[in-house]
């Protein structure tokens, strides 16, 4: 097996730059595109990556990159790849996924067979099987996709499974909520430390309180889940618990946290309760049902985030101008406090009552949004 991957950590558009500076904390030199940090690592890398990574989608292995505008192409350049240093005999490797963009080659379903064939015949050649007997795929799963843009073919394998947004700890869920990796980002986005109070007024399903818990404990999000890698044999089972264990190592139980979350609909409390219970984080949280225009505090230096209901989430349209309109007249006295509200209502502004100092772009999911930034006065330090 090989020593060391070209790896690539894939993230919602918009979120790159939060993803790049979380793979060079855990010691890798990564480079930066669109949708996509790409880096170097051996398999330590691997699972330490999936482990620790907040705002990631997946990690996948670069098996190999080469110009593909014919069928021809395709199989020559994916047989000539060293699928013998990642797939063990018996193993199981279905093309899970294809994208075509800006390419000759445009029928996904094609490129998945033509790219399943030319595994096959490679995998064949190598372990000395006559090509008119099938491969028996009865082991472990590595999932193979295929992204062609402009021609250029790119073959990966999945080292993730289930999305990293997937923690692990969400038993009960909202109507829409916030991913957990989306949520992890723009934690990320708005300088929250744990030495600072944090409130979400209409906090749903818990998912911002539960991620800044996980953020200010320092525990790995990863702990709650498995992942694709654990089933192959060249990794070493022994390796990952130490991963994992030396994870447990860092978290820090003892520090203290002000997380608050409040929401008008009591089920929804209900639901936050639990799944900050499955996260093992009941007693660090405050959750409590509340109208969002009875939130007061005397506290200095906090940092508000809401995921607001919006668009398909609220069918009244009224009550969402109303309630843009009270969160801007109860924030305002908060003068310390930034406020980081995400919508895709492009009229915000205009509603809330005040111009954000900073918009950034977003995707959540497939739906175009906005962050809302505002940022508070700071406060002058007396000295005695």
């Amino acid at each position: 097996m090989k020593e060391t991957f070209r790896l690539v950590a894939t993230a919602a558009a918009g979120l790159e730059a939060v993803v790049g500076k979380e793979v060079r904390a855990l010691g890798f030199d990564c480079q930066v595109e669109n949708g996509k940090v790409y880096f170097e690592g051996d398999v330590e890398a691997i699972v330490k990556t999936n482990l620790w990574l907040r705002a990631a989608d997946r990690i996948k292995i670069i098996v190999g990159q080469f110009p593909a505008r014919t069928f021809e192409e395709l199989f020559q350049g994916v047989f000539a790849l060293d699928w013998e240093n990642y797939l063990p005999l018996g193993a199981k490797f279905p093309i899970s996924k294809a994208k075509c963009v800006k390419s000759k080659l445009h029928n996904e379903p094609s490129v998945q067979a033509i790219t399943k064939k030319a595994v096959v015949k490679k995998l064949q050649k190598h372990f000395h099987r006559p090509e008119g007997v099938p491969l028996q795929e009865v082991g472990s799963t590595f999932n193979i996709e295929v992204s062609i843009l402009k021609d250029q073919a790119t073959i990966m394998i999945d080292t993730t499974g289930s999305s990293l947004f997937k923690r692990g700890y969400r038993v009960q869920k909202g109507g829409a909520p916030i991913k957990e990796n989306m949520a992890a980002a723009i934690l990320a986005l708005s300088n929250w430390f744990p030495d600072k109070p944090l409130v979400d007024p209409t906090c749903g399903s818990g998912t911002f309180c539960i991620e800044a818990a996980l953020i200010g404990m320092n525990i790995a999000p990863g702990f709650n889940r498995s992942f694709a890698f654990e089933e192959w044999s060249w990794v070493d089972k022994d390796m990952v618990q130490q991963v994992r264990d030396d994870a447990e190592q860092e978290a820090n139980y003892e520090i203290e946290l002000d997380i608050s979350g409040f929401d008008i609909d009591g089920r929804m409390i209900e639901i936050a309760k639990s799944n900050a219970e499955e996260a093992g984080l009941s007693d660090v949280i405050t959750f409590k049902q509340m109208r969002l225009q009875d939130f007061r505090t005397d506290k200095v230096n906090g940092v508000v985030i809401s995921n607001p209901p919006y668009g398909e989430r609220l069918l009244d349209d009224k009550a969402v101008d109303i309630l843009y309109n009270e969160m801007g007249q109860t924030f305002a006295p908060l003068k310390t406090w930034s406020k980081f509200i995400l919508t895709s209502d492009e009229l915000f502004e205009l509603k809330y009552g005040q111009k954000a100092d900073k918009k950034r772009k977003l995707y959540n999911g497939t739906l175009k949004v906005d962050l809302y930034q505002f940022y508070g006065e700071r406060v002058k330090r007396h000295l005695i």
